[in-house]
């Protein structure tokens, strides 16, 4: 079970730079008030929670017909559609396009390079593609999935549907006007979940299923920490002591930068994906707290300066795995060297947990906050630990700063501003303040 570790945080420990208890004590009022609200359910997104009790027969099912069908699986998204797969994926099949079928690519942007590199690996007869857009009306994504129909229609003809599958809302979208009008294959996000909170539905099962990632052991790890962290008592439930310690080191002490800091290469995409929750579910009203992704022992070589002797405004946040699963032993090799003989006879898992471990001393010792969580190995039932903890998290957190953590007004607006300078003839207005700027904006040519 996932644990928390968070003595580097208090004043017994880092001295007046941590939290007294006393702090922690007077916000039980507002934690309270957030219990309440996730338990009795007072805001329809908070559905995603109830994802870990979901049926998956029919995404099962759809895997295996992919995988029986297709040398390639190209899943065409961006934001929470395209980065909770791919940390689900990166976390627990590194390196499968090396090693398995069908190879999965992730084309989570519109960048046309990458596009045109794509469309040269991919062989259109054994092909599928998953478009995943919550909202079904995503511009970046709806122009990736008509560039590809399109390819693909040039080789299959009449039977170029049978090489999509659609992952969108059930009912509004205009993806979901297309597989109505077409007849698409499709799986369901249901429509009060978040885009951002949507890795555990269809979004990002599909994907794991392809992989030979068991589904039901990631919603069998979420559905233990929903559980774990039912309790409205803040020192008996992680998530919300979590969410409190740093809600109380933006508010009152000032440190709005989180650095997520996993030490498993696997976990690199998982930061990422966090930090799209963590910023687009909490930037709001004059709040917030900016994440920052890094990864150990890597950034010990380079951010670690700036945590050490830059601004007072960062708290790090550790991942620690008990068992890496594998291990190496460094050998005795040029022991007639001081440096290489000292090494010799450990081991990598020694090297990266004793990484960790000086990074976390140096910083309490200089009085620099940060705690850990920690897993006991990289596997399907704790990175579905990992992904529900961060999302009942993040919204907690949101209720503590009186925030909505499920809208997403300027990344709304982004999206419309899109489609304006292109279509929407309400938004003509947008068009035309974006080509002025660009109009009266300096430009230096060298």
């Amino acid at each position: 079970m996932l644990e928390l570790h968070f003595g580097n945080m208090m004043e017994e420990v880092i001295g007046e730079k941590g939290l007294s208890l006393s702090q922690i004590e007077r916000l039980r009022e507002q934690v309270l008030d957030a219990h309440k609200q996730i338990q009795e359910r007072k805001w329809k997104e908070l559905a995603f929670l109830d994802l870990v009790h979901q049926k998956t027969d029919e995404i099962q099912k759809m895997a295996e017909q992919v995988k029986d069908s297709s040398d390639y699986f190209l899943l065409l998204g961006i934001g929470g559609s395209a980065m909770g797969p791919k940390a689900i994926l990166e976390a627990l099949k590194p390196f499968h396009n090396y090693i398995s079928k069908p190879r999965i690519l992730i084309y989570d942007n519109i960048d046309p390079r990458t596009l045109h590199a794509v469309l040269s690996i991919i062989d259109p007869l054994r092909t599928t593609v998953n478009v995943v857009t919550k909202s079904g009306n995503t511009a970046e994504t709806i122009a990736s999935f008509m560039v590809m129909w399109q390819r693909l229609q040039k080789v299959l003809g009449q039977d170029t549907f049978k090489r999509f599958v659609i992952t969108t809302n059930p009912h509004t979208g205009i993806m979901r006007e297309v597989v109505k009008a077409y007849n698409l294959p499709s799986l369901c996000i249901p429509s009060d979940i978040v885009g951002r909170y949507s890795v555990l539905s269809a979004a990002g099962l599909l994907l794991a299923e392809i992989a030979g990632i068991d589904s039901s052991e990631l919603l069998s790890g979420a559905r233990d920490i929903v559980d774990r962290c039912s309790n409205a008592e803040i020192w008996e439930n992680p998530a919300y002591l979590f969410s409190a310690l740093l809600f109380l080191m933006s508010t009152e002490e000032k440190r709005n930068i989180n650095v997520m800091m996993p030490y498993a290469d696997g976990l690199k995409h998982l930061s990422e994906w966090f930090c799209q929750l963590w910023a687009e579910s909490l930037g709001k009203l004059g709040f917030g707290i900016t994440p920052y992704p890094s990864v150990g022992t890597t950034d010990q070589h380079s951010q670690l300066q700036l945590w050490m002797e830059g601004p007072e405004d960062k708290v790090v946040i550790f991942i620690n795995i008990d068992d890496y699963g594998q291990d190496e032993c460094i050998p005795d090799v040029f022991a007639n060297f001081d440096g290489f003989s000292s090494l010799s006879e450990h081991t990598l898992t020694e090297l990266i947990k004793t990484g960790a471990e000086s990074t976390k001393y140096v910083m309490s010792s200089s009085a620099k906050p940060n705690m850990t969580i920690k897993i006991p190995r990289l596997d399907a039932y704790h990175i579905g630990q990992l992904l529900m903890y961060f999302e009942l998290s993040t919204a907690f957190l949101g209720f503590l700063f009186g925030v909505n953590p499920f809208n997403q007004p300027w990344v709304e607006t982004g999206k419309n501003s899109i489609f304006g300078m292109f279509t929407k003839a309400c938004l003509q207005e947008e068009k035309l303040g974006i080509e002025l700027m660009q109009k009266s904006g300096v430009c230096w040519k060298l």
